[in-house]
Order: structure tokens, then sequence, then C-alpha cells
């Protein structure tokens, strides 16, 4: 017994690692160690064998676990002291430099919508939030019984008492820039209209103020087929995917004639967007050429001229691209969220003061 507790003391303070010293408890205590082997003969000795071996045994038995912990505890130490010697801080240096804040992902994708439109020569042209009701109806060819129009949809400024002026609204869309545009500069134009616009409804994919970007392009020559391709490119960029897929539909806007929905070809996966892969559509914008009384309320002959246009919500296209999952959370949610979602101050494009027309 004594030659075996010796063995087996020995080989659990040699071990030089936890691998090795898992082994020398394997071979002690395992189920067929050497001494777990030797407790399984106790059934079959005599009384005064067993009174004699089995006290014998478990002693070793306790012996040989308390080893094993003490090298176990010492190994562990040792580990942490080598730690302690290769990875050390210098608490006295100055902290690393950090940029604070975030970019708000609206933000960062109105730099990035800028800036790939900007490569198809298309500047950016703004207009006021509070719109007369003429720039945001009447002249983009929306009757007077639209349901746009009705207030339930719409947020109409209050005025005083024997004020007839006109009424004027939050603007519901950013195509009031387009005609203001027009009549300022003329044809030919390219624009984009990125802003913010307003609209009484509130859930997961809706909220009063949102952020929209409408397209415009007037020439004399310009057709669906230019509209098709330049919304292809911008697809592809956004989402940086070659070969996006478009499907136009048939649809109605009074601003524009022939009128279309575009889809774009995509997949969902585990709840993870895939654009330009699989069997499904997703509607990501409105789209058509230009309506001739649309030019004409801005001061352009339809005679001469026509164009394309097309809108799309800034919001929207930022949550299919980072993932993120109710519109809601852009307006109402913590700093935590944001964090989360934002971008780095210093690695956001800073094109919109560049591209500004």
């Amino acid at each position: 017994m004594d030659t075996l507790r010796a063995s087996w003391l020995g080989r659990i303070a040699d071990a030089a690692d936890e691998q090795a010293l898992e082994g020398a408890r394997l071979g002690a205590l395992g189920k067929k160690g050497e001494v777990s082997l030797m407790m399984r003969e106790l059934g079959k000795m005599t009384p005064e064998q067993r009174q004699q071996a089995g006290p014998a045994l478990n002693a070793l038995k306790d012996e040989l676990n308390s080893a094993l912990a003490a090298r176990r505890a010492a190994l562990s130490d040792a580990a942490l002291a080598e730690r302690l010697r290769t990875e050390w801080l210098d608490v006295s240096l100055a902290p690393r430099p950090r940029a604070m804040g975030t970019i708000h992902p609206v933000s960062q994708v109105t730099e990035e919508v800028a800036a790939i439109f900007a490569d198809m020569g298309f500047g950016v042209a703004e207009g006021p939030q509070i719109e007369s009701d003429w720039y945001n109806f009447d002249a983009l060819n929306m009757p007077s019984h639209h349901s746009a129009r009705a207030e339930m949809d719409t947020f109409y400024m209050a005025r005083g008492e024997g004020d007839d002026r006109a009424p004027h609204v939050l603007r519901t869309h950013t195509s009031p820039v387009q005609i203001r545009t027009l009549q300022d500069r003329g044809a030919p134009i390219r624009i984009i209209a990125p802003g913010r616009v307003y609209r009484s409804d509130f859930d997961q994919t809706h909220t009063p103020m949102f952020h929209q970007v409408e397209g415009l392009a007037i020439d004399r020559d310009i057709s669906m087929a230019n509209l098709k391709w330049v919304l292809e490119e911008f697809f592809a960029a956004f989402f940086e995917v070659e070969g996006v897929e478009t499907r136009f539909r048939a649809s109605h806007f009074p601003f524009t004639e022939p009128s279309a929905e575009v889809d774009i070809r995509c997949s969902w996966k585990d709840g993870t967007l895939k654009v330009g892969e699989g069997d499904g559509w997703l509607e990501v914008l409105g789209s058509g050429m230009v309506h001739p009384k649309v030019l004409a309320a801005a001061g352009i002959d339809p005679n001469e001229w026509q164009g394309f246009a097309f809108g799309m919500g800034i919001d929207r296209i930022a949550m299919l691209k980072y993932g993120i999952p109710d519109l809601r959370a852009f307006f109402d949610a913590d700093l935590r969220w944001l964090r989360h979602y934002g971008f780095a101050a210093l690695d956001v494009p800073t094109m919109r003061g560049g591209l500004s027309a």
C-alpha cells in the first residue's frame, strides 16, 4: 500500500499541466484506475481482511483527491502568474482617442443614397417642410377629392379666425421640391430630393414623420428604359449585390403616367433578407414618367420635355439593409439602440455638402 501511495503521489506532483494531471487521476481513481480496481476486490475478501484493507484504501483515495486538488490549484496559479508576467497594462498611459457620438442610421443611409446618385449625375435639392396646398397637391395633379387631401391623412396648419389664405400642410412627400426646382432652374435637370415628410399614421411600418427621397430626371428623350437602368444601378450599389433583378408592375399615381411599382428579387433565410437571389419579390418604391400636367404646372413645356420620377422611403431601405425590425425604433428608442445600430462618426461619408446643387 505504501508503494502504491508513493507512486501515485509522485505522478500527481510531477504533472506539468492539466492534461497530465487528468491522466494521473484516471490512472488511479478512474473506473479502471488502479485504486478503483483494488476497491472492487473488497467484496471478495474475508470480513477480517476487508476490515483492514477498506479503511486503508478509502484513506488513500481521499489523500489522492486532496493531492489532485492541490496540484490543480498550483497549476492554475502558475498559469495566472505567467499571464500576469506577459500580459500587462500601463494604467499611467493616456487613453486612446475615441470619437464621441454616432451617426443616426437615417443620416447614414441618406449620405449613402446621395453618394450613389451623385455618381449618376444627380444633384441634391431641398425645400420647405411646411408647404402650400398648391405645391403639395395641385401642382402634382392631385384632385380635390384625392384621399391624401383628407385631414385623417394629412397634417393641416391651423389658420386664425378671418384668415382666408389657402391652407398650408406639413408636406406629405418631397415631390413639391421637384416643382420648386423645375420652376427655379428649368429643364434639363437631374436631382434627388431627400427629406422629412409627414402623414397621419403610426404602426410598425408607418410613423407620423419619416424620411423620403425622390428622384427626377427631365430631358428631351428620357424613357422608362432610362428609369429602369438608374434604379437597377442604385439597388446594386446600395445593397452591394451585382445584377439585382427588378420587376415593374403597372400602378397609378396622379403625378406620373405611366406609373409602376418596383419590386426587387429577394429571399428570406433565417429571418435575414437576401437581395438579388431567391424566388421572392419585395416592393421598394413607386415610379413612372412625369405627367404632362405636372410639367406644365412647373412651367415646363410637356411637348418639348419629358422625364421620369421615383420615390422611396429612406427609413424603409435602411431597415432592409441593416436588419432593423421596427420603423418606430428610429424615433423613440433609447441610446442603447443607437449605439447598436449607429455608425461611427469618423466612418460616415461626407458627401451631402459637396453634392448640394
